[in-house]
């Protein structure tokens, strides 16, 4: 049993270093910020007619493979799809092997293995695009010369990717612990949110009234979540499933609010042991990827009228950042696709834009939730304690890549604002030159998320009655108040339409 216990400590510590825990996580916080940041004025650079990353590779939708490949700029036109493809590796694995030696990685290995995660995660992407997966209305089927696709979206190239990870996990544990050192999806997600706050803002300019009431909406139903979620759950932990203080907080945070950084952020104020919130953070990465795998296909049967009700359900309810933007990317894809079908056109981001803000107001308060949890435990309940809770923690718990995206965002939406119409279409070709990198991060994300899921020996290593508080709580519990909450909030509300 010791053994076992042993083995599951050390399985948790890597989805606890994976997910941004402890020292490592707020290092890798601090550099998903500035490499963000970085892909964002470089990007941002092309409004001003100076174009320095239009070298970065996208993928079209295709049946001949050899024209699916292609520079996101007409200037980089000379390099051709492989040599975009080629630019856009040796820029990532540079800027990335350069951030790995802050965290502590020796950057030969991470180049390495980045290189075998960025060939998978790519060639998923890659394949996503086929017609026949990605095409969605008759008029594309025509185009392309095909009867029949499953209608997915080139963003069907994420659902590959997560199934490639769950394979290597699950089919090939010793490849998957060969590739660790470059299996970082909460830094790929964090650095992809940066970058998405200025593609979410492009978007909002066009539709300020709304996009303005959605914030408003998702505030609220935040702080209706926190009041609800985090209350029943510690209460569902304590009461009927018999566990301590120390490790109840850290269950409910991590169930009811954000997951990982949740997690390590309520152990560390209550000073509860470092193993506690370690296998409270192994729980959170499987389960996400559970719900990213049932949750958006959820939505699109029962919710593709609801769009928005939608994204919001997803950010209430997943528990990863880069698990929730991933289900918001899969459901915006699914949605959007039946909606292509029947006639209805919603213009792109909302979906997803929706599931992002959610998450990120969510992670926004993660640092004061700590700080009160922290008061309340040093004050009032290990009353012999001589720490006292400072307001400093606020700012250690705060995730700093937040930062990046609200500036991001605020930075687009203040150039929008009286622009010309040339002016806004540059910034909105600049901020499409960033959303090419999103999507790659977004991609590494997904895959690594599979890669650290490996069911069997998780359950085996005896993790079963955590995984029936989390089960209860979540399945039984939190998705349904999610989905009512949002439809409190939402329900009516649509995405604009492409053509408006």
């Amino acid at each position: 049993m010791a053994e076992a216990t042993n083995a599951l400590v050390q399985t948790a510590a890597r989805a606890g270093r994976a997910g941004s825990a402890g020292p490592t996580g707020s290092h890798e916080d601090i550099l998903a910020l500035w490499i963000g940041l970085l892909v964002f004025v470089l990007a941002l650079a092309s409004a001003a007619g100076v174009d320095l990353v239009g070298w970065a590779v996208t993928t079209a939708v295709w049946v001949d493979p050899a024209k699916a490949l292609s520079p996101v700029s007409k200037g980089y036109a000379f390099l051709g799809g492989a040599g975009a493809l080629v630019a856009t590796y040796l820029a990532l694995v540079l800027v990335l092997t350069l951030g790995s030696m802050s965290l502590g990685i020796d950057p030969r290995r991470f180049a390495i293995r980045f290189t075998v995660v960025f060939a998978i995660a790519y060639l998923s992407w890659f394949a996503g695009s086929y017609a026949h997966f990605a095409v969605t209305t008759p008029a594309d089927l025509k185009k392309f010369g095909i009867d029949w696709s499953l209608k997915l979206t080139n963003e069907g190239g994420y659902i590959l990717a997560l199934l490639a990870g769950l394979v290597v996990a699950n089919a090939l544990p010793r490849f998957a612990g060969w590739l660790q050192e470059a299996i970082r999806p909460e830094l790929y997600i964090k650095i992809a949110i940066v970058i998405l706050g200025g593609f979410v803002a492009v978007t909002a300019a066009e539709k300020f009234s709304l996009a303005s009431s959605l914030l408003l909406r998702g505030i609220a139903a935040i702080v209706e979540a926190y009041l609800i979620y985090w209350a029943v759950v510690y209460y569902i932990a304590r009461k009927w499933f018999g566990f301590s203080r120390e490790w109840a907080a850290p269950l409910a945070s991590g169930i009811s609010i954000c997951g990982v950084s949740a997690a390590i952020a309520t152990g560390s104020a209550i000073r509860a042991r470092p193993a506690v919130p370690i296998l409270v953070s192994s729980l959170v990465v499987i389960f996400a990827v559970v719900e990213v795998l049932i949750l958006p296909f959820a939505a699109q049967a029962f919710l593709s009228h609801e769009p928005l009700v939608a994204g919001a359900w997803l950010g209430l309810s997943v528990k990863t950042d880069g698990a929730a933007v991933a289900s918001g990317a899969i459901a915006e894809a699914l949605i959007t696709a039946r909606a292509a079908a029947e006639g209805i056109n919603y213009q792109k981001g909302w979906i997803l834009g929706t599931t992002a803000t959610i998450k990120v107001f969510i992670d926004v308060f993660i640092g004061l939730w700590a700080f009160l949890l922290a008061y309340i435990w040093t004050n009032h309940i290990n009353v012999e304690s001589t720490d006292k809770a400072r307001a400093r923690e606020i700012w250690d718990r705060f995730p700093k890549f937040i930062i990046g995206y609200l500036l991001t965002f605020a930075v687009v939406l203040l150039l929008t604002w009286g622009a010309s119409p040339e002016g806004v279409g540059r910034l909105k070709s600049a901020a499409g030159q960033a959303n090419v990198f999103r999507v790659i991060f977004f991609v590494l994300t997904f895959f690594s998320i599979g890669v650290l899921s490996n069911f069997r020996k998780l359950w085996q290593e005896g993790i079963g009655k955590l995984v029936a508080v989390y089960a209860l709580s979540l399945f039984g519990f939190i998705i349904w108040v999610g989905l009512l909450i949002s439809w409190l909030f939402f329900a009516g509300v649509k995405p604009p339409l492409a053509s408006t």
